[in-house]
């Protein structure tokens, strides 16, 4: 009997060593690898920076004087607090539009971003007057369609790799390829002030104080650019995988 006693304390002494290991082990396989830690990735940690400098940007951007255009008569399209009057253009791949600081905000898209006027426009005899820069990106900042008569017609600022201005399109010619081609260096932060007038015989545009474009529209095919552009009829403003600020949006009337 003694023996036997002996033997089943040890027995009973094997399992609870075997258990508490058991326990041991089950705790340890839960518990982090040695010198482990909750590691930023390199694409996560530039992904942050590059959304630290933008929002940056645009507070900077927002804290600059605004362009006081010369003139009377200019009705404001943009109240610099929400989107009433527009709406943001169904393109495939767009980034979003959100206002901030004052300023309208296209966010950089796949392709085009952009937004289009929910607002009766004239067709003629008219001006519109705007502010936009570049935050981010490499093409377009500012693709301003608008109407001539019966027809539409593009203001491209900075296209085809960033530098392309011009109408799109003049007898079927893109900007990149007609009489009111120019090349621009665009900075990125530096607010542009952007004007452009239709009349019945004319399409003017100034960028600062520079004009750009003085073409003459009698007997001219004026037209669209074949493809997504479409959409910002009737008066629209887009971007191409580029972020982009505006304000200041107006337009007014002409004798």
């Amino acid at each position: 009997m003694k023996v036997l006693r002996v033997f089943a304390m040890a027995l009973v002494a094997g399992i609870f060593v075997i258990g508490c290991a058991g326990k041991q082990q089950v705790k340890a396989g839960n518990a982090p690898p040695a010198g482990a830690t909750n590691a930023v990735s390199p694409e996560d940690a530039k992904a942050k920076a590059a959304g630290e400098a933008l929002d940056a940007l645009i507070k900077k951007a927002a804290a600059e004087p605004a362009w006081q255009v010369e003139g009377t008569g200019w009705k404001p399209l943009f109240d610099g607090r929400t989107l009433a009057g527009w709406a943001q253009t169904d393109f495939s791949g767009r980034g979003q539009v959100h206002c901030e600081s004052g300023l309208m905000i296209l966010d950089m898209g796949d392709s085009l971003t952009g937004v289009n006027s929910t607002n009766a426009v004239p067709k003629v005899n008219y001006e519109i007057a705007l502010e936009a820069m570049k935050l981010q990106g490499s093409d377009f900042f500012c693709g301003l369609t608008f109407p001539v008569k019966d027809s539409f017609c593009s203001l491209i600022l900075g296209g085809w790799g960033g530098t392309v201005v011009g109408l799109s399109s003049i007898e079927g010619q893109d900007a990149s390829e007609n009489e009111t081609t120019q090349f621009e260096n665009f900075e990125t932060g530096k607010w542009y002030r952007v004007r452009l007038r239709v009349t019945d015989k004319k399409i003017e545009a100034w960028l600062d104080d520079k004009q750009i474009v003085n073409l003459i529209t009698e007997g001219r095919t004026i037209a669209l650019r074949f493809g997504e552009i479409e959409s910002s009829k009737p008066l629209g403003i887009a971007s191409y995988e580029t972020a982009a600020a505006l304000r200041g949006i107006k337009i007014r009337r002409l004798e």
